[in-house]
């Protein structure tokens, strides 16, 4: 049969991405403490590079290659190997691969020890260019913030909200893996206070009464992650975004950083 995508095209435009997007799997993502992977629905979206000599890709690559991935056991920088895979078999100079899924960590309520799951938008994002890898660690992580400003000016009371914090981290190798609960964990020791999926009264006391105790701007929320990120020797780049869902405002307050240690 004719392989119609490989026809000339006579336009002279190389096109910078081609590919398929919200394609959804399930996934295989290794957890720290546990032999057993926990099984996520990920959406997909990758992409190559296409010459300008080619009329087109072949989309039904992706999805047969992907589909193998559906049985690896995934830790982040694995994606490396089948993103080669891709660009190989689409014979690209350049592609992007980009899984997205929630993933769930039990977590302890901080009195009862109540245990419930909790859910993180994570992602694993890598591109290959030149021959070069990089890979990109994605969370987001809700957090509880207290505002300073509200606690010093009030006699009783002060306003918190609920907060999204979003991080990206970039690491060189697969031996110095960043595992999802460690990154997960110190993002949340940023906050005025943790968020839980379950909290009894004595619960609810101890929360509200450490984000009293623990009152954050936006601003020094975001300081505390890049602080913490610039210690760590395992990362090489990072992005972090934080918004809070103010309470006596119809808007967010916003912070954002993006910092790379690469000499």
């Amino acid at each position: 049969m004719k392989d119609v995508q490989k026809f000339k095209d006579n336009r002279e435009v190389d096109i910078q991405k081609v590919g398929i997007k919200d394609f959804e799997l399930p996934l295989l993502i290794q957890r720290k403490d546990s032999s057993q992977p926990q099984i996520v629905c990920a959406k997909a979206k990758v992409n190559v590079s296409l010459p300008r000599d080619y009329k087109g890709t072949h989309m039904s690559r992706f999805v047969e290659i992907l589909t193998e991935w559906q049985t690896k056991n995934l830790a982040g920088f694995d994606i490396k190997v089948c993103l080669e895979k891709i660009v190989k078999h689409l014979e690209a100079e350049s592609g992007d691969l980009e899984f997205r899924f929630k993933y769930f960590i039990n977590k302890k309520s901080p009195v009862t020890k109540n245990v419930a799951a909790m859910a993180y938008d994570c992602s694993f994002e890598g591109r290959i260019e030149n021959g070069d890898f990089k890979f990109v660690l994605g969370v987001v992580v809700p957090v509880t913030t207290l505002c300073p400003c509200s606690k010093e000016i009030s006699e009783n009371g002060a306003h918190n909200q609920r907060a999204l914090i979003s991080v990206k981290v970039s690491y060189d190798e697969e031996s110095q893996s960043i595992w999802l609960e460690d990154l997960i964990s110190m993002v949340e020791a940023c906050a005025s206070c943790e968020v839980y999926p379950l909290l009894k009264r004595e619960d609810e006391k101890f929360v509200t009464e450490k984000a009293w105790n623990n009152p954050k701007f936006v601003e020094d929320v975001l300081r505390d992650v890049v602080v913490e990120l610039r210690k760590s020797p395992r990362v090489r780049e990072f992005e972090v975004e934080c918004e809070a869902f103010e309470s006596i405002h119809n808007h967010s307050a916003w912070a954002y950083q993006k910092e790379s240690k690469r000499s």
